[in-house]
């Protein structure tokens, strides 16, 4: 058989305006003759290279904290936007004590209201490997900031991970891996807390299935959910596209690779430390209303029964989940993998009692992959950088003596701004599910080239009333 040649790279200037708009600074468009992502300086490289730039330029921001703000009182990490958990959970969950996360109980002095670690298994295991990275002893600076580079430096390499992966899960477009390099609110964030980790994991899974390996997708998004919940939800797009288009059997493979992998991480701290490990479970379940989510602006502007919230919001939720599962088994073409898993973590985020700034990195590689326009995934950016910035000034404002900073009625606009943001993404994301003719991927004539086995295949079930005489034809009559 004749060796396959590979996919020509699409280069986003031939055929996004703001790209091609964008790249006057560095010349203009590329010629149609020009030998682009040859060699040594392949896209995905170049994608990771911009990616460890700009997750520099992130660090960089941070630097004030770095130098006093995190140890010089509370408002001056809010003023100048450098807020980190990182360095306050070092000593507030006991890793500069040298406590075990899940084994060894947190003294009230350290945490009056955290008896074990909230976080899940996978994440505390990648926090204690940087505490054991940190020096300890009288060090300047303090270890609080030596331990936040360490975790840096490690989740540097995550979103490297995030980066490689996202350039290679769509073969022929490499490029819109430089969305997520590029992406202001990634790097305004990577360093808050340990998202990147489960990111990168589900990256790694969703490249794997990319490639008709379900198993290895599997055994990644069982680690994924070992280290933050929200990977779980992908299993439900899988299982409803599977099902469409008769894959049931990839599929099973996944959810045993899934399952597997979450239980040998999670079943010893399980059988050895239930109190520990089941805190991050119970934490989450009663987590009360917080920042960022709409459930806040009604708690602050009515008189809605906060013990109610949760029952709202898993119903709100639910009917999301409902509207994606009707999407995925009525459309006249069957979405898009990373479509649907874009809709299904971004309706948990917009329904949930809580919309931290960093969850944007949960988003931000499923949004290049879902939809890989600049026009609209920059609208979305700028909502979330507004956002970034607002939750900041408005805990200055209420820690801080003088009042500074932005009152509840500027921070509520805020919150709309990158709620609003999002889901105008998600509307973008169904049209294109429900008209092919949107979707820049299927306008080039791909079918789904991070579906992996279900890249052209067949439906075999649907409830639409036409079904595709082929993965890649145009719908006929029943």
């Amino acid at each position: 058989m004749a060796p396959t040649n590979p996919p020509v790279p699409v280069r986003p200037t031939t055929h996004d305006e703001v790209a091609a708009a964008g790249s006057e600074v560095i010349g203009g468009p590329v010629g149609r003759r020009a030998a682009v992502g040859r060699g040594w300086w392949h896209p995905a490289r170049v994608v990771v290279l911009v990616m460890i730039g700009m997750f520099a330029l992130g660090m960089v921001q941070k630097l004030p904290c770095y130098t006093d703000s995190w140890v010089g009182g509370p408002t001056a990490q809010y003023t100048q936007a450098c807020y980190s958990d990182i360095p306050h959970l070092y000593y507030g969950r006991g890793f500069a004590d040298g406590l075990i996360p899940y084994f060894d109980r947190i003294p009230e002095t350290l945490s009056p209201d955290k008896a074990f670690l909230e976080y899940p298994v996978l994440t505390g295991l990648f926090m204690e490997v940087a505490a054991w990275l940190t020096p300890d002893g009288a060090v300047d600076p303090g270890p609080g900031q030596l331990y936040w580079l360490v975790n840096a430096g490690m989740l540097l390499a995550c979103a490297a991970i995030i980066a490689a992966c996202v350039a290679r899960t769509h073969r022929d477009r490499p490029w819109d891996g430089l969305l997520v390099a590029l992406a202001p609110a990634f790097a305004l964030t990577a360093t808050i807390n340990w998202d990147l980790l489960a990111g990168a994991l589900t990256c790694g899974a969703l490249l794997m299935w990319s490639r008709s390996r379900p198993l290895a997708a599997g055994v990644l998004l069982g680690l994924a959910t070992a280290a933050k919940l929200y990977p779980l939800l992908l299993l439900g797009p899988l299982f409803l596209l599977c099902w469409r288009a008769g894959r049931l059997r990839a599929f099973g493979s996944a959810l045993l690779g899934a399952a597997g992998a979450w239980l040998v991480v999670n079943g010893p701290v399980m059988l050895l430390a239930w109190e520990g490990w089941v805190t991050f479970y119970a934490f989450s379940e009663e987590r009360p209303v917080d920042f960022g989510s709409f459930w806040l602006i009604l708690a602050q502007r009515t008189d809605i029964p906060l013990d109610s919230v949760n029952t709202y919001a898993t119903a709100l939720t639910l009917l999301g989940f409902a509207g994606i599962a009707l999407l995925a088994l009525r459309a006249p073409h069957r979405p898009r993998l990373a479509q649907l898993a874009f809709l299904v973590v971004a309706v948990f985020i917009l329904t949930n009692k809580v919309y931290s700034p960093q969850y944007v990195l949960w988003l931000i590689p499923l949004a290049v992959l879902a939809r890989p326009r600049w026009r609209d995934f920059l609208i979305w950016q700028a909502g979330e950088v507004l956002y970034f910035f607002g939750i900041w000034m408005y805990l200055a404002h209420i820690t801080g003596e003088s009042q500074d900073g932005l009152p509840v009625g500027g921070y509520q606009l805020a919150i709309v701004a990158h709620l609003l943001g999002t889901l105008y993404l998600c509307v973008m994301i169904v049209r294109d599910a429900l008209r092919p003719d949107h979707d820049v991927i299927r306008r080039a004539g791909s079918d789904d080239p991070g579906g992996g086995v279900l890249d052209g295949a067949a439906d075999v079930f649907t409830l639409h009333r036409r079904v595709a005489a082929s993965g890649r034809g145009v719908s006929r009559e029943t």
